[in-house]
């Protein structure tokens, strides 16, 4: 197909009928700094393999989307340069050769395009807190609508209004499982007091779930989400007030649209140091772990953990 380029262990891994993990690059990119990135990036792919599944990183180079980075390449996207690529942006990213880190919603789509049914990421965009004035909805969630992949994350980023986020995921018709948690996870922090729907305690419970809503043909994601681990899991209360503090440099400096989620996320990294990033780490580890198990149907292990 012009314009995706799959690496040949990934459509090797697919034509077997193997299990294959997306990994969204934009958490590479714009999530973390530099070389803290890369080294989270291989981690991902380490866990990923050791649970029986093959990683498979999704950009766009030099008008191509590559699903399924080299070690070279990896190194090259973690490096920085790259702009940030949601679906509606694949055109004009592709016809003018740039490099670009997918999204969510652009990684969704393009992992289904390749064939690939599970995903990983930190955690999802949703509805803004100002969305009422600004109308500022991230474009994940019309993307979770229509793709039928089961994408697992640590929730909606803090930033976000998680109340009106998950009105949203109702309203849309996405499904949202729990794993071992009742609560909705805000991305840092494991408990929001915000009620999920349903609840999953073994990655073969989700599966039976994602065979379910595949065998109905629903459109939309099943979106898992699990709440950080707790050794690295940060206060609420604290991320809150980071949070007020970066919106209110926000709108001083008239950040807005796309450049809103990272310029926030970074103003979070810089006021919680060493903290932040161990928590955003962690995380994206587990959610890459608790995928490739999804993937499998791997059980839990003899101790019932999955994360460790």
């Amino acid at each position: 197909m012009k314009y995706l380029e799959v690496a040949q262990r990934i459509r090797g891994a697919l034509d077997a009928n193997q299990p294959v993990v997306a990994l969204e690059s934009t958490l590479i990119v714009h999530g973390m700094p530099w070389p803290d990135n890369l080294k989270t990036a291989f981690m991902m792919e380490a866990v990923v393999r050791q649970e029986g599944a093959e990683p498979a990183v999704i950009a766009v180079e030099e008008g191509a989307v590559r699903v399924g980075l080299d070690e070279d390449q990896l190194r090259e996207l973690a490096d920085g340069g790259y702009v940030k690529a949601g679906t509606r942006d694949l055109p004009g990213v592709l016809a003018g050769g740039e490099k670009a880190a997918t999204t969510v919603a652009s990684t969704i789509y393009l992992a289904h395009l390749a064939g690939i049914s599970v995903m990983a990421t930190g955690g999802i965009g949703g509805v803004h807190r100002d969305a009422w004035s600004s109308g500022d909805v991230s474009g994940d969630l019309q993307e979770l609508a229509r793709t039928p992949l089961t994408v697992v994350c640590s929730g909606a980023k803090s930033i976000l209004d998680l109340p009106l986020t998950l009105e949203a995921l109702e309203t849309l018709g996405i499904a949202v499982v729990g794993y071992r948690t009742d609560e909705f996870p805000a991305f840092y922090s494991r408990g929001t007091g915000l009620p999920v729907p349903r609840r999953a305690d073994s990655p073969q419970e989700i599966a039976s779930i994602v065979a379910a809503a595949r065998a109905l043909k629903l459109p939309s994601a099943v979106l898992v989400v699990q709440p950080p681990p707790e050794d690295e899991a940060l206060d609420a209360a604290q991320v809150e007030a980071w949070t007020q503090e970066a919106l209110s440099a926000a709108r001083a400096r008239g950040v807005r649209g796309k450049d809103v989620t990272p310029y926030l996320l970074r103003h979070i990294q810089e006021a919680g140091g060493k903290r932040v990033l161990r928590a955003n780490r962690s995380l994206a580890i587990c959610n890459a772990r608790l995928a490739a198990q999804i993937a499998r149907g791997r059980p839990p292990r003899p101790d019932g953990s999955t994360n460790g």
